[in-house]
């Protein structure tokens, strides 16, 4: 109802699509891989909603900009603790691609979501109800400092300075659920995208 597309992306994905085209580096006890794949597109099990989105948009280059997709499906990582060894979770991803970053028409949707899930946004400067709060309050748990609010984070995915995380502090208990940001400009060439534009996730 906000006016973004839903798309509905492949859950399998290539290693570098995964990894090296989001500037990130494979540890090894993350992914699950499939033993015998049969082409190159299909070798992992996406830990991360983006790449889907990023190809996604990558086949929609034709179409008018603004592009404003989102996802809700699975990701799955490796789990050790389960008998499969492996352990689906739901997530949420957003991506708005168009000539300008589109911050705030991402950060509205974000506020927006928070808002319809009863979450309310902290300030730095005020807090819930007019309380003092700042980011040591993870140190000082409590219900009167319940609610989300975003931290600056410096991530090879993004551009420097661009991207931030996104917390959510419920009944006391801090939470990162996400993070909000420009893609940086060498994981928009990997995908032959040519704007810079804003992504964020919910975990």
């Amino acid at each position: 109802m906000a006016g973004w597309a839903e798309v509905m992306p492949l859950i399998l994905c290539s290693h570098d699509e995964n990894f090296a085209w989001l500037n990130r580096v494979d540890d090894g006890t993350t992914a699950v891989k499939l033993a015998n794949p049969k082409t190159v597109e299909y070798q992992v099990v996406r830990t991360s909603l983006l790449p889907g989105l990023l190809k996604t948009l990558s086949e929609n280059k034709a179409m008018r900009l603004p592009l404003q997709i989102f996802e809700t499906s699975d990701v799955v990582f490796k789990d050790e603790t389960v008998e499969r060894k492996a352990r689906n979770e739901r997530h949420w991803a957003a991506a708005y691609y168009g000539k300008t970053s589109g911050f705030e028409v991402v950060h509205g949707l974000l506020d927006r979501v928070m808002t319809m899930l009863k979450v309310a946004f902290v300030t730095h400067e005020e807090g819930l109800e007019g309380k003092s709060i700042d980011y040591k309050v993870q140190q000082n748990p409590g219900p009167g400092n319940d609610g989300y609010f975003i931290k600056e984070i410096d991530e090879p995915t993004f551009f420097g300075g661009r991207a931030a995380a996104i917390w959510v502090r419920l009944g006391g208990k801090l939470q990162r659920i996400g993070e909000l940001g420009v893609l940086h400009p060498t994981v928009l060439e990997k995908f032959d995208l040519r704007y810079a534009f804003f992504f964020y996730s919910f975990v």
